[in-house]
């Protein structure tokens, strides 16, 4: 009986140095893969966001903003002019303020509920600042739109129309004003 146990024992095989040598030096290259694998797609992403947080200030910067209210004249009934006084956000960048460019310039969309214009022409005067029309931090400059002459088709624009302009910029943000035209109109309003 002794002896048939020894027999067992010394048939019994076992793993031996060299296959757990094996064993071990493969998962330390399947953790050394995935460890480059993560990190690189970490370095990947965080790269990513850091150009988007760079994207995202670029357009900031560019931001214009309206300075005070929109005034708006009428005749007999019917809007003549809107007139908005514009500057750019602090620190922002110059924004082109051209009419009259053909590139790089700064476009202004109207629409109301029969209307729709996505270049509408307008003037622009200077209000502080030097006389081009370059709009840099610090100026200040008034934009004014002609129903008639810059809106096509030409909206009729009488009481309660409620309408939409967007101004896109070349750099930076879109703004977006849209008021509702009273039920009286005066020859001079502001609009809320």
């Amino acid at each position: 009986m002794l002896r048939k146990l020894a027999k067992r024992i010394g048939n019994e095989r076992g793993i031996t140095g060299l296959e757990t040598a094996i064993i071990l030096i493969a998962f330390v290259v399947v953790a050394t893969v995935f460890a480059f694998v993560v990190l690189t797609a970490g370095v990947f992403s965080s790269e990513r966001g850091k150009e988007t947080v760079f994207a995202g200030l670029q357009k900031a910067r560019g931001t214009m903003e309206v300075r005070g209210g929109i005034v708006a004249t009428s005749t007999a009934g019917v809007l003549d002019d809107i007139s908005f006084s514009v500057a750019s956000s602090a620190s922002g960048e110059s924004i082109p303020l051209d009419p009259a460019a053909l590139n790089n310039r700064t476009v202004i969309a109207y629409r109301d509920s029969a209307t729709v214009d996505n270049d509408v022409t307008y003037t622009v005067t200077p209000i502080v600042g030097d006389a081009d029309t370059l709009l840099e931090p610090g100026e200040l400059m008034v934009i004014n739109i002609n129903r008639a002459a810059g809106i096509s088709p030409v909206p009729l624009m009488g009481p309660n129309t409620r309408f939409t302009m967007e101004i896109q910029t070349p750099v930076g943000a879109v703004l977006d004003i849209t008021r509702q035209l009273p039920t009286s109109l005066d020859p001079v309003m502001q609009l809320h």
